[in-house]
């Protein structure tokens, strides 16, 4: 992927206000059509909103990759508070974002810590900010969320690579496809995220729960645990040009 050394998705959206009503899922990682590891994701309900976790774990050659990450949502599915570990190529990583208070106007606080440094990053504040690590399918689960309730509009990704950042999240939106799940035929809504300079598609259920994410330059995907996507005919192919009329014959 695009800089191993730390974390960074390009990633992802589409349909409900809540963190996708299935409250859990695991995914096969997969490069080009191989698998590479595994993926899950398991959101709990609290009086003030929502707990999640998510862990990933991948191991290929040039990337040996461990993610264990807790996060405090609102029952907006606003950031309340975040906190990260890794292990990348032998090197670890932890990470702590939270805002400054719970005022709208709070910057966005970001501890880095990584190689025998720390550092701390000041970032503008976003009520449509997701934080977004490599491979978190629960991050895409969250970002699913708030386009629905923001109509896909002021979305941002915290991402934490080096010092961290802040970018905005474009949308694009395809036709409807279709596949299966667990054996049952489903709508699948399609979605592109483009973030920074990559771009993600997004495939969700009508529950708006994530169902695979590709991230195309680099040849990845994501895919539930049962949920085959049917390939869709040549979407968007030009229509076959008529041949060209047969010249006379000049004498």
């Amino acid at each position: 992927m695009r800089n191993f050394a730390f974390l960074c998705l390009t990633a992802l959206l589409a349909l409900n206000p809540s963190p996708a009503r299935a409250q859990s899922g695991s995914f096969i990682v997969s490069q080009h059509g191989h698998a590479v590891g595994t993926a899950s994701f398991d959101f709990t309900a609290t009086p003030h909103g929502y707990n999640s976790s998510s862990l990933v774990r991948i191991a290929m050659p040039g990337l040996d990759y461990a993610l264990s990450k807790t996060e405090l949502l609102s029952s907006a599915n606003h950031l309340r508070h975040v906190q990260l570990s890794a292990i990348v190529n032998s090197q670890a990583v932890n990470v702590v974002c939270a805002p400054e208070s719970l005022t709208s106007t709070a910057q966005i606080l970001i501890n880095t810590s990584a190689n025998g440094h720390s550092t701390t990053t000041r970032l503008d504040p976003h009520p449509g900010a997701v934080f977004l690590p490599d491979f978190d399918p629960g991050a895409l689960e969250t970002l699913l969320a708030l386009a629905v309730a923001r109509n896909n509009a002021g979305l941002w990704a915290i991402v934490p690579k080096l010092a961290g950042s802040i970018e905005p999240v474009q949308l694009v939106t395809y036709a409807d496809e279709q596949g299966t799940l667990d054996g049952k035929s489903i709508v699948v809504h399609h979605l592109v995220a483009n973030i920074a300079d990559g771009s993600t598609h997004l495939f969700s259920g009508p529950d708006n729960q994530l169902l695979q994410a590709e991230l195309p330059e680099q040849g990845f995907a994501l895919v539930r645990n049962g949920f085959v996507l049917t390939p869709p005919t040549r979407p968007g192919a030009p229509p076959t040009p008529p041949p060209a009329p047969a010249q006379p014959i000049q004498q």
